[in-house]
């Protein structure tokens, strides 16, 4: 029996998580549930799940939890702030930790679960992409079992051969071909981008997902920071990363060999299948994900994004390629804009703008530990505001 800490357990992520724990109950018992804000979901879950801990990140949410789990004659301890989420992921007794909150947030409890030498199930792309090689060396360092969670990184890891963390040219790997869907806006006239609402950013044609990454797949910068993971993944240069457009969602990622194999990992657009994937490597357990039909789905499709519809992707791979905190400041500002996006107080054409203009403003230094990066994050979230209070004034 396995015992497992879910970070963002509330998210999209989190629920997918736990309903294939509880598929799979005689494997895996939950011991601890973290979250941010959403203390209703929280007790059901823990309910349901009845683990020793629960945490929430905001005080507030998390002595309102306090109470209910009282009243509900329930034992699970109510946990509260950022340290005690930290806390939990580090437990000695924990076996496997579900990394899933969204954005920055999620560094230091991702860290601490590294550093803990836990098998950690990676959906918080945000913290590899800040702090690259410090969070690789610390893998590597403290024994932690790093698995993808991504259904792109998951796909390109089923299909990599045993030994490519020695190089990708010793194992005969030529690329690493990224799918995308291409989001709500794929075929959108690019001049009708400035009149977008976050509804429609929301509304993805294949992902149930939560509203900021939601936005970050209309906009592309969610491929853009999964560019930036595989790099570091899998030990890929830039250039040995393409992005394909695939509408259907069906071929989740290809690796492609020097003897001309693509090796491709297929399924339907659920998260239920790269997460059932790394919990239980490298055996296979159910997921309650419907199976394939490719009859059914009919064609698939693919085409090169354009760039100048998806200005985030481009920003993106070139802060891959810049290096030190760019890619740190690169995320902070994207996730400024996206915020003030949908609080209606910017355009959705203004989030390049307003993560270009960062990027251009600020120097980029070397990444050389997480309180450098974590410097670069701060000053990058300034600028980016100031940058959207600039376009708020000029609207």
């Amino acid at each position: 029996m396995q015992q497992v800490c879910v970070l963002g357990s509330t998210g999209s992520i989190g629920l997918s998580t736990l309903d294939v724990i509880a598929r799979n109950s005689e494997r895996y018992r939950v011991r601890s549930l973290a979250a941010g804000r959403n203390h209703e979901r929280m007790l059901e879950q823990v309910k349901q799940f009845k683990p020793d801990y629960a945490v929430m990140a905001d005080p507030k949410a998390a002595e309102q939890l306090r109470l209910s789990v009282k009243s509900e004659g329930l034992a699970t301890e109510v946990l509260s702030g950022s340290q005690a989420v930290a806390q939990v992921a580090a437990d000695s007794d924990i076996d496997v930790v579900m990394a899933a909150i969204v954005g920055a947030a999620g560094l230091l409890p991702t860290l601490a679960a590294v550093k803990a030498g836990k098998k950690v199930l990676l959906a918080n792309k945000e913290a590899l992409v800040m702090t690259g090689a410090l969070f690789m060396d610390s893998v590597k360092e403290s024994g932690a079992q790093l698995l993808p969670i991504d259904s792109e990184h998951n796909a390109i890891f089923q299909c990599m051969p045993h030994g490519y963390q020695n190089g990708l040219a010793q194992v005969g790997v030529r690329r690493i071909l990224l799918t995308a869907s291409g989001g709500p806006f794929r075929e959108a006239p690019v001049d009708t981008f400035a009149s977008v609402t976050p509804e429609q950013a929301c509304a993805h044609p294949n992902w149930s997902m939560g509203r900021k990454i939601s936005v970050d797949s209309a906009t592309m910068m969610n491929k853009g920071l999964e560019f930036i993971e595989a790099c570091w993944l899998f030990g890929a240069k830039p250039s040995q990363v393409e992005v394909v457009i695939h509408p259907q969602s069906i071929i989740h990622s290809l690796v492609d060999y020097n003897d001309g194999s693509v090796l491709a990992q297929m399924g339907n657009p659920d998260m239920r299948t790269p997460i059932a994937h790394a919990l239980a490597w490298p055996e296979r357990i159910h997921s309650g994900v419907a199976p394939l039909s490719l009859a059914d789905v009919g064609r698939l499709d693919f085409q090169k994004p354009c760039m100048d519809r998806f200005r985030c992707l481009k920003l993106a791979q070139d802060a891959a390629e810049t290096g030190g905190t760019a890619a740190a400041m690169l995320n902070a500002a994207n996730e400024q804009a996206v915020e003030a996006f949908l609080n209606k107080s910017l355009r959705f054409d203004r989030i390049p703008d307003v993560i270009d203009a960062t990027l251009q403003t600020l120097q980029i230094n070397g990444a050389g530990d997480v309180e450098q990066v974590l410097d670069a994050d701060r000053r990058a979230r300034v600028q980016a505001q100031n940058e959207i209070d600039r376009w708020q004034r000029s609207a």
